[in-house]
């Protein structure tokens, strides 16, 4: 079964809700950043129109349930601030892949893994997946030090694993299983607040 079209998710900061072609763009401002997207498989957004064929790709791959791209709106200001995905969608193994970036300006401010802790309890309690995977470039620290406290293992590194702007690059292939989630969230219940999850209605 494809994955069904989710209501926004809001944490105690923060908005999850699917890509809108209106959100461009604000998102500019993030993809059309070399320093986000350093470590990202695509080149930096040049133009809107950059933009614009992104979105139709993402659009395309939402329609058919096998990926889910969300846009982080800081519910303060209301602003986009960054975007995170469930993608690779292996529905026979109940099984897929994380993604996401954020806005330079928004480092350091616990908003990923905020975003991620929701998106990954809905992943698991609602489409009952099994498995979360994550590939990261072993150059980018931060990003593998959000996977290890989200709970992740790092479970092996995949060399020259894709070619992306013009090199070939390694990457750490990590896992997230169902029970190690719950796990993890009961263990960081008892020393912090894991986001709680707010439905806010159905996409039809």
């Amino acid at each position: 079964m494809p994955l069904k079209p989710p209501p926004p998710l809001e944490t105690q900061r923060l908005r999850l809700r699917l890509v809108e072609q209106g959100d461009i763009g604000e998102l500019f401002q993030i993809n059309g950043d070399d320093a986000v997207t350093r470590f990202l498989p695509y080149a930096t957004w040049q133009s809107t129109a950059d933009g614009e064929a992104w979105f139709d790709r993402m659009f395309a791959l939402n329609a058919i349930g096998a990926t889910l791209q969300f846009v982080i709106v800081e519910r303060n200001t209301d602003s986009i601030i960054g975007t995170c995905l469930l993608f690779r969608h292996d529905e026979e193994n109940a099984r897929a892949e994380l993604g996401y970036a954020m806005k330079r300006i928004q480092w350091n401010k616990g908003f990923t893994y905020e975003a991620l802790s929701a998106l990954i309890t809905y992943a698991f309690e609602v489409y009952a997946l099994r498995r979360l995977e994550a590939e990261v470039d072993p150059l980018n620290i931060a990003s593998n030090q959000l996977l290890l406290k989200l709970g992740f293992s790092c479970e092996g590194l995949l060399r020259q694993r894709w070619i992306a702007k013009g090199r070939p690059y390694d990457t750490h292939i990590y896992g997230l299983l169902r029970d190690e989630w719950t796990h993890h969230v009961a263990y960081v219940t008892r020393s912090e607040s894991i986001p709680e999850i707010k439905e806010s209605g159905w996409l039809e």
